[in-house]
């Protein structure tokens, strides 16, 4: 007969002060990548910022390449945190559409100091076969394919036209937000967030957005509140 362990309140307290300090290594570890690139992360540079020793850090992860990695899942779940999952409250179709472009804008914006992983990451590891190429790469096809399903749906709900094709509009939208970091963090251009904006809603209209809906909507954000 097989005995089952069940852990001490004391084992217990260990292993979650123990999660507790793995999830503040890769906190750090995550800012010190938007910094200096998943390339330049190392046991060592982490251990420095951290104020542990290098030891330590890696009781947590084994090697540089699992501490990659864990930063890369961070990133990818702050990153649905903060773009995607706010929009499944808004209403399906093209507003739904509108607050994710919004939310991946505002995101963008807000790397533009420290850096975009993915955009950082891919360029570090596209000729890079391995564990955190393969993770990245995945990441990011997820993130797609969560922009084309809301694509898909402001099709069906009728805000898009029927014979629109999606996978073209999502690729098109990416490239808007590739343009937004490159512009505004390499280029320093002033202007980056308004052709970003204009570029959107151009989109919209060639992929068969109602002009009533566009010119609300152009409107609304071009009113000051009183």
């Amino acid at each position: 007969m097989t005995v089952m362990h069940k852990d001490t309140p004391i084992e217990s307290k260990a292993f979650q002060k123990g999660q507790q300090t793995k999830a503040a290594i890769v906190n750090a570890a995550l800012g010190l990548a938007t910094q200096i690139g998943l390339e330049g992360l190392s046991i060592g540079a982490l251990a420095e910022v951290a104020g542990m020793s290098k030891s330590g850090v890696f009781a947590h992860f084994g090697s540089r390449e699992e501490l990659q990695l864990s930063v890369v899942r961070e990133y990818h779940a702050l990153f649905e945190a903060e773009v995607f999952l706010p929009i499944l409250q808004a209403q399906r179709g093209l507003p739904r559409l509108r607050e994710l472009f919004a939310n991946w804008t505002k995101r963008t914006s807000a790397e533009i100091d420290s850096g975009c992983l993915y955009i950082s990451g891919a360029a570090e590891f596209d000729d890079r076969p391995g564990p955190v190429r393969d993770a990245l790469a995945s990441m990011v096809k997820t993130w797609l394919a969560a922009v084309h399903r809301t694509v898909v749906q402001a099709r069906d709900e009728g805000h898009l036209a029927a014979d629109i094709d999606a996978e073209q509009m999502v690729f098109e939208l990416h490239g808007l937000i590739l343009a937004l970091q490159y512009e505004a963090r390499f280029l320093r251009s002033s202007q980056s967030l308004t052709r970003t904006a204009q570029g959107f809603e151009n989109i919209l209209l060639r992929y068969g957005a109602p002009v009533s809906i566009h010119k609300t909507s152009a409107k609304k954000r071009k009113t000051s509140p009183t």
